[in-house]
């Protein structure tokens, strides 16, 4: 080969070599300190698009699960609301038993009659006043819980219903022009409050159903959750043990290389031997 001072091609060479050794050792470092393996859309655009779609679809379930979790709650405190009904509407029962009775003064049905108004009152606060998260709980209106894993939406209607002394159940037994003050008045309102009591069974029961379903929902957008976090970890995560290989591998490579382009800007000196 001609001794030449135009050009040194050794030295571009391993310039251009060195430049490519620093760019994967920038990588590899960017792989170690993030933990991903991708770190723009020039590591694997392919990749990052799908991961971005899953990770989106995570998110919108995560939501979607917490949304059915927060209606979960409104039911436990309706159905909690509920069983407190049932305990006024049992001692109710013993009222009405002990008014029928032949053995029961006037003054005494008055006495019981008034614990009995008592009851209603209860049960009409708590039907206007149990609430969750600032919301009239016992409502005619039906609440949607929202769903969604980005790609496609659905509900779960929940009903409630209405409660108060007037209107207990699905049946809406109506209590409120029940008294016990008289023998028969007592029998027929102690038929009211059987049916009362059945009918607010029926409504817990539907409240269970409902909690169930939520549930169900719940867990399985948890399991969607786990799986998709799993395939966006597969996509994105670095394999340290590889990157801690490539580091080596580049460290080593820059030292070579910054010695070879030493070398080569060093080599065309010696064509000033000749002008000696």
């Amino acid at each position: 080969m001609a001794l030449s001072i135009l050009n040194n091609i050794p030295s571009l060479m391993a310039e251009n070599q060195l430049s490519i050794t620093q760019q994967g050792l920038q990588k590899t470092l960017f792989q170690l300190s993030s933990g991903s393996r991708i770190n723009s859309g020039a590591d694997d655009a392919a990749g990052l698009a799908i991961a971005d779609v899953l990770s989106a679809n995570i998110t919108s379930l995560q939501q979607s699960a917490a949304n059915a979790n927060d209606g979960v709650g409104a039911l436990q405190v309706a159905d909690g609301a509920l069983a407190q009904v049932t305990t006024l509407l049992n001692r109710a029962v013993t009222l009405a038993t002990e008014s029928a009775t032949g053995t029961v003064s006037s003054d005494q049905r008055t006495a019981i009659n008034a614990e009995f108004t008592a009851i209603k009152a209860e049960i009409d606060r708590i039907g206007s006043q149990t609430s969750f998260n600032g919301t009239s709980v016992f409502t005619a209106s039906t609440t949607s819980i929202f769903l969604s894993d980005a790609n496609s939406n659905s509900t779960i209607a929940v009903n409630v219903g209405v409660l108060s002394s007037s209107s207990i159940g699905p049946s809406t037994t109506n209590l409120s022009g029940d008294d016990l003050t008289t023998s028969d008045s007592a029998t027929t309102a102690l038929a009211d409050i059987n049916s009362a009591i059945a009918s607010v069974a029926a409504s817990r029961g539907n409240l269970g159903a409902g909690m169930n379903r939520l549930a169900s929902a719940v867990n399985v957008m948890q399991n969607q959750v786990q799986n998709l976090t799993a395939a966006v970890d597969t996509i994105k995560s670095a394999d340290i043990g590889t990157s801690v290989a490539n580091l080596s591998k580049y460290q080593i490579l820059q030292q070579t290389g910054i010695s070879a382009l030493a070398q080569a800007n060093s080599s065309q000196q010696s064509v000033l031997k000749l002008l000696q």
